[in-house]
């Protein structure tokens, strides 16, 4: 391939620096104490402001790190998708900061006793965030983040430097570095940055990667959120509108070029009806890209390392007897190409020996299965990893029932992939081997809040003190009381 990218150096943070900024800003939240509503307003409302601001700015370092990036997906997905979050936090953040009232223990309750819990910022939290989405996977949490009254230190990945570069300048014009800070370089300073002392550390990014951020957390025992991903599947229904069904999967197939955690990783389809579904797979990529080599519609694999893995899974597919059936509309010559753009391609009834059926895809790459009974798909599911995303397609709402209730995953889409993620009323996360702990909405405020509990005492002291020796008569009919089915 004729590939020649611009690599931009990005030069590693060293670990005091990493140190010194989580310690200015732990010492800062102790300062202040509890943020104000207004603070933590003011806090999302800069993040607003430095992604409109700055729109141009972003989408170009997008497209330079990834050599062709969809600037309409890159403002969709890293801009307008970021927007709806903070937005909805912004709004919400004074209703999620009131105490909650809670039951207090009989007969304390009936005497003046009370209890409440209240929702305490945790202070500094750790943002390590993945190349897919860099500026969306930075700013979209920090909706949760600030709206509990938090700061943050962010790590961006090294594979995309020009975002990173750009991140990095942007938060020192929007923010001060006891509010939010950037550190940058490669995985050597990923590694110090999961050892930092944080209050709590989010993680977003590969399964793999995830061990070693969780064992180097436990150092000082931080607690985190991982935000991982795995093989999201697609079960077809027989119900379903295949024509419809095909068009949605592969717009969240090609969306980035599949490099979204998200991303429908493989489809299971009734037998009868797997070559309609290869088949209208194929016209909607036609209808979508009529040409991509030098189509800005459509993205490139991000580096020279990945467009490998994933030209690697076809061939070991290939190898080990799968149809493959590339969708390249104009036939076009992908040999020589400035970027890394591989075709959308279905890989057609793939074995579980084949790699492409053993690891999270990340790329434009779909394989589909065929299956007699929807029992078997749903077996098939609960035999592997639990996903960050299940999709479910079609219009038999007991089957529906079936599926959604007999499987676990971080979430569900029906009739539709993705979008899920997209309701910020609704919690973002994943289940086991695809993360823990979550953001968005309210239990994005929680996740990333200490829910303290205050219990006020009766003035009474007769009652505040039964428990005290010496026992009698009195404390065992309370007892007798308390000990009973």
């Amino acid at each position: 391939m004729g590939v020649q990218r611009k690599m931009l150096e990005v030069k590693d943070t060293p670990e005091k620096e990493i140190r010194r900024l989580v310690d200015v800003q732990k010492k800062a939240h102790i300062a202040e104490g509890a943020m104000s509503a207004e603070r933590r307003i003011a806090l999302i409302d800069a993040c607003i402001r430095l992604l409109i601001d700055n729109k141009e700015a972003i989408v170009d370092a997008l497209n330079a790190d990834f050599g062709s990036r969809s600037p309409e997906g890159s403002l969709a997905t890293d801009i307008g998708g970021t927007l709806g979050a903070l937005k909805y936090a912004k709004s919400n953040v004074k209703k999620w900061m009131r105490a909650s009232k809670r039951h207090s223990m009989f007969p304390l309750g009936l005497l003046g006793a009370s209890t409440r819990v209240e929702y305490q910022p945790l202070g500094c939290v750790g943002n390590v965030v993945p190349w897919n989405f860099p500026f969306n996977l930075a700013f979209g949490p920090m909706g949760s983040i600030f709206a509990a009254g938090n700061r943050t230190v962010i790590k961006p990945s090294e594979y995309t430097p020009h975002c990173s570069l750009l991140l990095k300048e942007l938060v020192a014009k929007y923010f001060q570095e006891d509010e939010v800070a950037v550190v940058v370089g490669g995985p050597e300073t990923g590694a110090l940055f999961a050892k930092m002392p944080f209050d709590h550390l989010l993680f977003t990014g590969a399964t793999n990667i995830a061990h070693h951020i969780m064992r180097a957390a436990a150092e000082n025992l931080v607690p985190v959120t991982l935000e991982l991903g795995g093989k999201s599947p697609v079960i077809v229904s027989r119900s379903a509108d295949m024509k419809k069904t095909a068009a949605r999967v592969m717009t969240g197939k090609t969306l980035n070029a599949g490099q979204i955690c998200l991303a429908p990783d493989y489809v299971m389809v009734p037998r009868e009806k797997l070559e309609d579904f290869v088949a209208e797979a194929s016209a909607s990529v036609t209808a979508m890209f009529p040409t991509m080599k030098d189509n800005t519609d459509y993205t490139s694999i991000v580096n020279e390392r990945h467009y490998e893995r994933l030209t690697g899974y076809l061939a070991d597919a290939k190898k080990k007897g799968a149809r493959i059936v590339e969708i390249n509309p104009a036939d076009e010559d992908f040999s020589q190409q400035p970027h890394y753009k591989i075709p959308p391609t279905i890989v057609v009834e793939p074995t579980d020996n084949m790699k492409v059926m053993q690891e999270e895809i990340f790329g434009p790459i779909l394989p589909v299965r065929a299956y007699d009974d929807v029992s078997e798909a749903i077996q098939y599911v609960n035999e592997h990893d639990r996903p960050l995303g299940l999709y479910y397609f079609g219009e038999d709402r007991e089957e529906e029932n079936k599926v959604v209730n007999r499987t676990t995953s971080g979430g569900v889409a029906v009739n539709d992939v993705i979008t899920h993620i997209m309701q910020d009323d609704a919690p973002f996360g994943g289940v086991g081997p695809s993360g823990t702990g979550a953001y968005h909405g309210k239990e994005g405020f929680i996740n990333f809040s200490h829910a303290k509990t205050v219990f006020r005492q009766t003035p009474f002291e007769f009652a505040a003190g039964m428990l005290r020796p010496p026992y009698g008569d009195k404390i065992r009919k309370v007892l007798d009381g308390m000990i009973k089915a």
